[in-house]
C-alpha cells in the first residue's frame, strides 16, 4: 500500500474519533440561532416600496434570504448567490388572484433546494398552490425557466407521468413581482419521503417497479436533437431551434454550459461558447470538450501555490487536446453510439420530488422539479440512481457465506443479536429493491440498461472532460490512461492516439496518489457531516458542524505535522483540506 493510503487510514479514524467526541460534547438540543444581521434586517425593510396596497402575509419564513442551510465552504458566497431581490407582496397577490374563491393567504411556507426557492400558499378557502422561484445558480436567466415550463407540459401532452398543472409563469425578472416565477397547483399527494422509513418490503418494491415504469414512459419518447425543449415560440434565435411541433429543441440550458456557477468563472479565449442544439453525437462532444476550455483560466489569473495533483493552466490544455484526438475516435465505436440516443430523463427521481397517495404508497401522484431536465445521450444516464435505491452491500441471507459485511466498529459495543437481524432485514430490502429496479429497466428501458452495465472505461473521458479544471488534470490523465491500456481490450479499432511515456506514467503514480488522499478525505468528510462537496449543512446542526469541523481540522494538521509521512508536509495538509480554515474565514 501506497504511503499516502496508509497515512489516511491512520489520520482518518482519528478524526472520525474527534467527531464523536465532539458530537457528544455538544448539546444536541441547543436552540437554533439567529442568522440575519444588520445588514440583512434592512434589505428585508427595503422589500415594500413597490406594494402598496398589496400585503405580506403575517409570520412565516423570511422570504428574501437563503435560510436553510450554511456551507462549510464559502458560506458567505453561497448564501449570497441564493438571495432573491423580489417583490414577495406582489407574489402573493399574484397567488390570491390565481385561486378563485380566495381572498386572501392564510399561511405560507418556505422549501428551498440548491437551486430553488419555492412558496407553499394556503389560501382562506382551503386552496394551495406552489410558487417557484430560480436563484441565480439554476442556470441561464429566462431559458432556465422557460425550458421547465416547456418540458412539464411536453411530458403531460406526451405521457402518463403525473405533473403539477402551471396556473401561471413568466421568464422576464423585469415584471412585476421582479424574478423569474412560476406559479403551479400543489402537488396532490404527500412526498414519498416522509412515507418511505414506514413502508414494508413489498410497498417498496411496488414503488420502485412503479418508478421504472415512469422512466419507461420518458424514454420512449423521440427526438431529432440533443439540447433543452422550449416553445416554439420561445425567445431564441431561430438559428438556434430545432423544430419539434409545438415545440423546439434549443439551447441547453444546464450550468454546465453557462458562466453561473458560484464561485467558479468562465473563459472564452480557448473556445467560443458551444451550447447548442446539437444535430449529432460528434457536435455534442465537441461542446463538451468546449465547455472544458472554458473553465481554464489563463496563467496569469489561475491560483498560485496549487498541489501538484492539480495541474498546471498549460497541462490542462495539453489533456484536452489530447482529448480532442481521442474521444472522436472513441465515438466510432457501435459500442458508444447504441447508447447515445437523444434521450429525456427527469435526472432527479429522488423521494423529495416523488409525491404519492397517503393511502396506497405504491401508486405515483405527481414528479416536481423539471428544471434542467434535457435531452440527452443515453449514457449520460448510466450513473443515474433514484436515492429509493441506496447503494449498499449485498445482504448476508441472500448472499450466505460470500457476502461481504462491513467491519464492526473495534471501539465500538459488539452487535447484538437483534441489531444483526435488523440490519440483515434492511439489507435484504435494499437489495430486492434493487433488483426490482435493475429487472424493470432490462425489461422496460434496454437502452438506459446497456448504459448502466456498459464498461465505464468507455464513458469516463465522455463524462469528465468538460470538468477537468474542477476534478483535476491527474483526474483526466488518469481516464485517458485507463482508456489507452485498455483500448483493444474494449474493441476498439487501431491504436489510441493518447500513448503516454514511461516518464509520464511513472510521474503520474505520485499525483494520483495525492489526488486518492483528496478523494477519500472528501468522502469522509461528506459521510461524517452529512453533507456534500462543498459542505452544507442544516441550519440546525450549524453550531455542532463548526466545532466538528474545528476539532476534525486540528487533528488532520496535528497528524500532518508530526511527520509521519514526509510526503505530506504541513503546507500540503492544509491544502488538501477542502473546506474553509479559521485564518481564511473559518465558518
Amino acid at each position: 500500500m501506497a504511503q499516502g493510503s496508509r497515512l489516511i487510514g491512520r489520520q482518518i479514524p482519528f478524526a472520525a474519533e474527534n467527531i464523536r467526541r465532539s458530537a457528544i460534547a455538544t448539546n444536541r438540543g441547543a436552540a437554533k440561532h439567529s442568522e440575519i444581521n444588520t445588514m440583512a434586517k434592512s434589505f428585508i425593510s427595503s422589500q415594500t416600496s413597490s406594494s402598496k396596497g398589496l400585503k405580506q402575509p403575517p409570520g412565516g419564513p423570511d422570504p428574501y434570504l437563503y435560510t436553510s442551510g450554511r456551507w462549510l465552504h464559502r458560506d458567505q458566497l453561497q448564501r449570497t448567490s441564493r438571495s432573491i431581490h423580489f417583490d414577495f407582496p406582489a407574489l402573493c397577490a399574484k397567488a390570491v388572484g390565481l385561486c378563485p374563491g380566495a381572498s386572501e393567504i392564510a399561511s405560507y411556507d418556505k422549501k428551498e433546494g440548491g437551486f430553488n426557492r419555492v412558496f407553499i400558499f394556503t389560501m382562506d378557502n382551503g386552496a394551495s398552490v406552489a410558487a417557484r422561484l430560480p436563484f441565480r445558480v439554476a442556470g441561464p436567466a429566462r431559458l432556465t425557466t422557460h425550458s421547465e415550463v416547456a418540458t412539464m407540459a411536453y411530458i403531460r401532452e406526451n405521457t402518463n407521468i403525473p405533473v403539477p398543472e402551471v396556473l401561471e409563469w413568466n421568464d422576464d425578472k423585469m415584471n412585476p413581482i421582479g424574478a423569474e416565477y412560476i406559479i403551479m397547483n400543489h402537488a396532490p399527494g404527500v412526498q414519498l419521503h416522509g412515507l418511505w422509513p414506514g413502508m414494508n418490503p413489498e410497498q417498496h418494491m411496488l414503488t420502485v417497479k412503479a418508478l421504472a415504469k415512469l422512466i419507461q414512459s420518458m424514454a420512449t419518447l423521440s427526438f431529432p436533437a440533443y439540447g433543452s425543449l422550449y416553445s416554439a415560440d420561445a425567445p431564441i434565435e431561430q438559428q438556434l431551434k430545432v423544430p419539434l411541433g409545438d415545440y423546439c429543441i434549443g439551447p441547453h440550458c444546464r450550468r454546465e454550459y453557462w458562466d453561473c456557477t458560484a464561485g467558479e468563472a468562465r473563459y472564452y479565449d480557448q473556445r467560443k461558447p458551444n451550447r447548442g442544439p446539437w444535430l449529432d453525437l460528434s457536435q455534442y462532444c465537441s461542446a463538451l470538450l468546449d465547455a472544458g476550455f472554458s473553465r481554464i483560466p489563463s496563467a496569469e489569473v489561475a491560483p498560485k501555490g496549487e498541489l501538484a495533483y492539480r495541474g498546471s493552466v498549460q497541462e490542462h490544455l495539453r489533456l484536452l487536446k489530447i482529448n480532442e484526438k481521442v474521444i472522436p475516435e472513441l465515438i466510432k465505436s457501435p459500442s458508444i453510439h447504441d447508447l447515445a440516443t437523444p434521450t429525456l430523463l427527469h435526472t432527479d427521481l429522488n423521494k423529495r420530488n416523488i409525491f404519492v397517495s397517503e393511502d396506497d404508497p405504491t401508486l405515483i401522484t405527481s414528479v416536481i422539479d423539471w428544471q434542467s431536465t434535457s435531452i440527452e445521450p443515453t449514457f449520460v444516464y448510466a450513473k443515474e440512481t433514484p436515492d429509493l435505491i441506496p447503494i449498499r452491500p449485498p445482504p448476508i441471507s441472500v448472499l450466505g457465506d460470500a457476502a461481504e459485511v462491513p467491519p464492526e466498529d473495534p471501539d465500538g459495543p459488539p452487535e447484538t443479536p437483534e441489531g444483526k437481524k435488523e440490519r440483515e432485514r434492511l439489507e435484504n430490502d435494499i437489495w430486492i429493491s434493487r433488483q426490482a429496479f435493475e429487472v424493470g429497466m432490462k425489461a422496460w428501458v434496454p437502452g438506459i440498461h446497456a448504459a448502466r452495465v456498459a464498461d465505464n472505461t468507455l464513458l469516463r473521458p465522455l463524462r469528465y472532460c468538460s470538468t477537468s479544471w474542477r476534478d483535476s488534470a491527474t483526474a483526466i490523465r488518469q481516464e485517458l490512461i485507463e482508456l489507452s491500456q485498455r483500448w483493444t481490450e474494449l474493441g476498439l479499432l487501431g491504436a489510441c492516439p493518447y500513448q503516454p511515456s514511461p516518464e509520464e506514467l511513472a510521474n503520474h503514480v505520485d499525483l494520483y496518489e495525492q489526488f486518492e488522499v483528496m478523494q477519500k478525505l472528501k468522502d469522509f468528510l461528506t459521510e461524517n457531516f452529512d453533507s456534500d462537496a462543498e459542505g452544507w449543512v442544516p441550519p440546525e446542526a450549524w453550531e455542532i458542524s463548526k466545532e466538528i469541523h474545528k476539532n476534525a481540522l486540528q487533528t488532520w494538521m496535528d497528524e500532518a505535522r508530526e511527520g509521519s509521512d514526509p510526503k505530506l508536509t504541513v503546507e500540503i495538509a492544509e491544502k488538501l483540506w477542502p473546506y474553509d480554515h479559521e485564518k481564511n474565514g473559518s465558518p
